[in-house]
């Protein structure tokens, strides 16, 4: 028997966390006994934590608010059938409501419950002593706290970033020096919040919703871990989110507005912008990037009402961008490197670190400013994957180019991306072909079959889905549109259902079957696009018969369904399937996919073909 007196780690448990840990193993029994000195709140927790690093075996749970005891001594232990992350996980997922967002009763959605849980977490001082940056906008906001944790970062600060969605883990959405939270902190943080709200839950504080659960856990992880700057996404609007919480943040941004979430945020660019500068705090001041007319008078006016300093930072200089490399790519991103660096610049100004605006008094960006745009990294926006299954076979013949534009005005910016993407790497490969022509340069015969694929054709074609909340008359025609404007037609549209759900969280989710699978919106998404191309003429469906190969009875039969110029799959890897088929059977093409409409459905391809 080996019995030990100790104090847990405040950091994580709190404060004055005494108690007693007994450990006992036997050929035939095995003996845990916790025994609370102080706080006996966080047995549950604990338990769930210590118990995987002490025994091998699940042990039955005898619950007492002053001491637990397990043994082998009442029949056989019941045991979990899923490992510790994903029990945390189901837990997470019994938080996600079944509501549709456009519910006009989640207007507000008894925000004042925030401070209840705040309150119960034992977090009210805590995020009063947070230094935050705390950031809304419509598009670009993702990106701007990207560059805004990036440069701090550089500058030598411990940084702590939550941002959403997230695309493959959880843990991509708490991110602790650029780095995806561990496993183990998460699930020490996330048992330690779950068991607290869960048994002060009651009829008038239930237990918080899904993502105000995560903006809470985010909070007690950059509070326990003592960062020195938080970095706060705004979730869904301004004024309601989750993260509003916080009273005083050091300050905020707006980034572009448009149109987005209209059944929640209002029809227009006025009532978007108001929900959006809910975030302006007294006295705090603010900064966005231009906008337009409508959207600025009104964030101009919550800005005098509360004495809000709003300033807008303009993009990052012409001049200046042919010698500064961004992380994220995309022109669109040198707006949100503009107002990234005018929230750092203030930020370090108002917590005493530099005495002067480096933007406007010097004129020129230190060498971490620099070195922090330029290694900015975020998934799921204006990024390039070569399919993992093809790029062994023939490598670059199937390249997935994945952005998660959702907005008629992101889908412009990611028809342009994609659009100079594929030139660009046309151009690049040409290049390379004719040095290798002039000089007569010799390759071994791995680096000759990647040069060689310059020679072949290329084929663009889309994968999309989007939420059924969105119009797609005002997404589809915009990206049609744009990539014409750069001679840039689809050969096919490919339709799919997400495989990650809206109502449960986890790596290992099961993928229905396909005859189980609801594919009506798909099927009207399909309707919808085989007219817009019969409307704009038949340039971007030319040729599509000599490439891609028409759905078959089979196909029907599996609950596939093709059209001339689309084709609707019951699931995502039955369409990554029927790519790399193509792939095979056309070894004189390349495929270019241009993955959007969803930084879910991005998530999911990506789980799929990267390496």
């Amino acid at each position: 028997m080996l019995e030990v007196k100790t104090k847990l780690n405040p950091k994580i448990w709190g404060s004055n966390c005494d108690f007693t840990f007994s450990f006992q193993l036997l050929k035939t029994r095995h003996c845990l006994s916790l025994n609370f000195a102080r706080q006996p709140s966080v047995q549950p927790a604990l338990l769930r934590f210590l118990q995987p690093r002490f025994t091998a075996k699940p042990l039955r749970r005898r619950c007492s608010l002053s001491r637990i005891k397990m043994s082998r001594g009442e029949d056989k232990p019941a045991r979990s059938a899923l490992a510790p992350y994903e029990e945390a996980m189901e837990a997470l997922s019994s938080l996600i409501t079944k509501r549709s967002r456009a519910d006009k009763s989640n207007s507000g959605d008894r925000f004042e419950l925030l401070f209840d849980y705040i309150k119960i977490l034992e977090l009210e001082e805590p995020i009063k002593q947070m230094k935050v940056i705390h950031v809304a906008g419509t598009k670009g906001k993702g990106s701007t706290c990207t560059f805004t944790e990036s440069i701090l970062r550089n500058c030598g600060f411990h940084t702590g970033l939550f941002t959403s969605p997230h695309l493959i883990d959880v843990r991509e959405r708490f991110r602790l020096d650029g780095a995806d939270i561990c496993e183990q902190k998460f699930l020490a943080y996330f048992w330690w919040c779950y068991d607290r709200l869960k048994e002060s839950a009651s009829d008038e504080v239930p237990m918080p919703t899904y993502f105000r659960f995560l903006a809470l856990l985010a909070f007690k992880i950059f509070a326990a871990e003592q960062v020195d700057v938080a970095i706060l996404e705004v979730g869904l609007g301004g004024k309601y989110d989750a993260t509003n919480v916080v009273e005083k943040p050091v300050v905020c941004g707006i980034s572009s507005l448009g149109y987005d979430h209209m059944e929640i945020l209002g029809n227009t660019l006025g009532q978007i912008a108001g929900e959006k500068a809910g975030i302006f705090k007294r006295g705090v001041p603010a900064f966005t990037v231009p906008q337009p007319d409508e959207a600025m008078r009104v964030l101009e006016a919550k800005a005098s009402e509360l004495d809000v300093t709003l300033k807008v930072a303009a993009p990052l200089d012409a001049s200046l961008q042919s010698s500064i490399h961004l992380g994220l790519e995309g022109e669109h991103q040198y707006t949100n490197a503009g107002l990234a660096m005018a929230l750092c610049s203030t930020w370090l100004q108002r917590t005493g670190h530099v005495e002067v605006d480096y933007i406007t008094e010097t004129g020129s960006l230190p060498e971490q400013f620099l070195k922090g745009l330029a290694t900015a990294t975020l998934q799921g926006r204006a990024q390039i994957e070569p399919d993992k299954v093809i790029e062994c076979e023939t490598p670059g013949d199937l390249v997935f180019y994945l952005d998660g534009a959702h907005s008629p005005e992101s889908m412009d910016v990611c028809a342009k991306w994609f659009s100079l993407a594929i030139k660009d790497d046309y151009q690049q490969q040409n290049s390379i072909n004719n040095q290798l022509h002039e000089t007569g340069t010799s390759c071994e015969p791995p680096q000759m079959e990647h040069y060689q694929k310059s020679n072949k054709s290329s084929t663009q074609i889309l994968l999309f889905n989007c939420m059924s909340v969105r119009d797609p008359q005002l997404l589809l025609p915009r990206l049609m549109s744009a990539c014409a404007m750069h001679g840039i037609y689809f050969k096919k549209a490919l339709f799919v259902p997400n495989i990650s759900v809206y109502y449960k969280v986890g790596t290992g989710s099961t993928i229905p079957a396909d005859n189980q699978v609801d594919i009506s919106w798909q099927l009207t998404l399909q309707r919808f696009w085989e007219n817009l191309v019969r409307e704009k003429g038949r340039d971007m469906a030319k040729n599509a018969d000599q490439i891609c190969e028409e759905g078959s009875a089979d196909d029907t039969e599996k609950g596939t369904r093709s059209c001339e110029n689309s084709t609707v799959f019951p699931s995502l890897p039955v369409a990554i399937n029927w790519l790399r088929d193509n792939v095979r059977k056309n070894q004189s093409v390349r495929f270019q996919v241009l993955v959007t409409g969803s930084l879910h459905l991005v998530g999911d391809v990506l789980k799929l073909v990267k390496k």
